[in-house]
């Protein structure tokens, strides 16, 4: 080796050596700004079981109970399924283009990429940023946003309950789910259109609620009614199941709401506070409005409203205070009353478990009120935009985007459902006798 060769090791040598300490800052510096917050873990631990609580049990039970006994196993297996497929669709890619950023600005309004596909590149070391350079490990964040993506499909087969194939239902599911619930809640959470106007939505209005009973609708309208809609009796065969799911439901949403904010901190509390007090206050409201309207209080009526206050201030939950929480239960509670009960007899469509009535009447006023009562005189936190009216707008304009993407992507879904298993309906016998049996080969309550 020459001199001059050794002198140039030489040098390189020192200032790899030197360049080390500046490495080791670079290094430490990245680790802190991903340090992991164990309390904050823990609660988004717990917050993803109550989620996922939601579906399996609450959801399927309350359903379940409101249909006629012949069809509540059809529900609680639709539950579950759809809990299974939204998994590992959710894992497959739908983590990666929700949660991710489109190379395009266009692109990027209501999609992002395929990067993280199969959850390529997360570890267990992998973190999510929350706050103040701490966060949570970002495979929590990926099993607590499943549990979202497991509910919302699952919120739509309520409106065509007890006539749809168990088949198409899965189709559709997978359909609606890949562009609809995909490119709604990356327009809210992940950078899209809602986030770049400034809208609030803390925990679903749009990207749940409104999106899943806009589906909903669209879905019935497009099926028909059930045979003897209108004319023969279709009381819910087991209310006490109402009643059980509704209190699952009340108790799951704590993780549902509080735990969007992810941390165990004030905004956590707050929105835990204001989820209890919106929805007491519907169920009050709905239970008054019953009472006068109809001459007595149900007990259908009252795990209603529950359910509808719920709605109500989750896309709000993290921005109102007390007060507002009130107003929302109140408004909330005298709409879906109207909505569920009154007005979907007087257009005669058969939206069965009242998906529309509630989640979209409930979150439809719950998205747009938020831009009211997040504001300090009603005791908020403050909007993300500096006037009212202009938060409002925000808030009408991803409402009115969200419906409208809704609705095409059901339309799309159902057309594909109904191709690939020649038609979206069970045929005459097996609506009367019920889907129980002809599609699962079980009953559900032996003689």
């Amino acid at each position: 080796m020459t001199s001059k060769n050794k002198t140039g090791w030489l040098s390189l040598a020192v200032s790899s050596l030197l360049a080390l300490p500046a490495m080791a800052e670079e290094a430490a510096a990245d680790a802190a700004t991903t340090a992991l917050n164990g309390a904050d873990t823990a609660w988004i631990i717990v917050a993803s079981a109550l989620v996922l609580m939601m579906t399996l049990p609450g959801l399927a039970l309350f359903y379940g109970g409101l249909v006629r006994s012949k069809n509540v196993l059809s529900i609680l297996v639709q539950c579950f399924a759809i809990t299974a497929i939204m998994s590992l669709l959710w894992v497959a890619f739908g983590y990666s283009f929700a949660s991710t950023s489109s190379g395009s600005e266009f692109l990027n309004g209501f999609i992002g990429n395929g990067d993280k596909l199969f959850l390529q590149g997360i570890t267990v070391a992998s973190m999510v940023e929350t706050s103040d350079g701490v966060g949570i490990p970002e495979s929590l964040y990926v099993m607590f946003q499943m549990t979202f993506a497991i509910i919302t499909p699952a919120l739509i087969v309520g409106a065509f309950a007890e006539r749809m194939k168990f088949s198409a239902v899965l189709i559709f599911s997978t359909i609606w789910f890949i562009i609809s619930y995909i490119p709604v809640w990356h327009m809210a959470w992940g950078g899209g259109w809602f986030h770049a106007m400034g809208a609030i939505d803390f925990a679903g209005g749009t990207v749940v609620h409104i999106n899943a009973a806009v589906a909903g609708l669209v879905a019935c309208l497009f099926i028909g009614k059930r045979k003897g809609f209108g004319t023969s009796p279709m009381h819910p065969h087991s209310v006490p199941m109402v009643l059980t799911g509704a209190g699952l439901l009340w108790v799951g949403w704590f993780g549902f709401n509080a735990g969007s904010a992810l941390a165990a901190d004030g905004s956590a509390a707050m929105a835990m506070l204001v989820t209890h007090v919106a929805t007491a206050t519907a169920v009050v409201t709905w239970m008054i409005v019953e009472w006068i309207v109809d001459g007595k209080p149900t007990a259908v009526g009252v795990a209603t409203g529950a359910v509808a206050g719920l709605v109500a201030i989750t896309p709000a939950a993290g921005d109102v205070g007390p007060m507002g929480a009130m107003g929302l239960g109140l408004i909330s509670g005298v709409v879906c009353f109207f909505f569920a009960t009154r007005l979907k007899h007087i257009f005669k469509y058969d939206d069965s478990l009242d998906v529309f009535g509630v989640h979209g009447a409930g979150a439809i006023v719950g998205a747009i009120f938020a831009g009211v009562f997040c504001f300090e005189e009603f005791g908020g936190s403050g909007g993300n935009l500096e006037s009212m009216g202009a938060q409002v707008w925000a808030q009408t304009a991803s409402v009115l985007i969200t419906i409208a993407w809704s609705g095409v992507a059901t339309i799309i879904g159902l057309v594909i459902a109904k191709v690939c298993c020649g038609g979206l309906r069970v045929d005459d016998k097996t609506e009367i006798e019920g889907l129980d049996y002809a599609e699962h080969g079980e009953t559900s309550y032996s003689d």
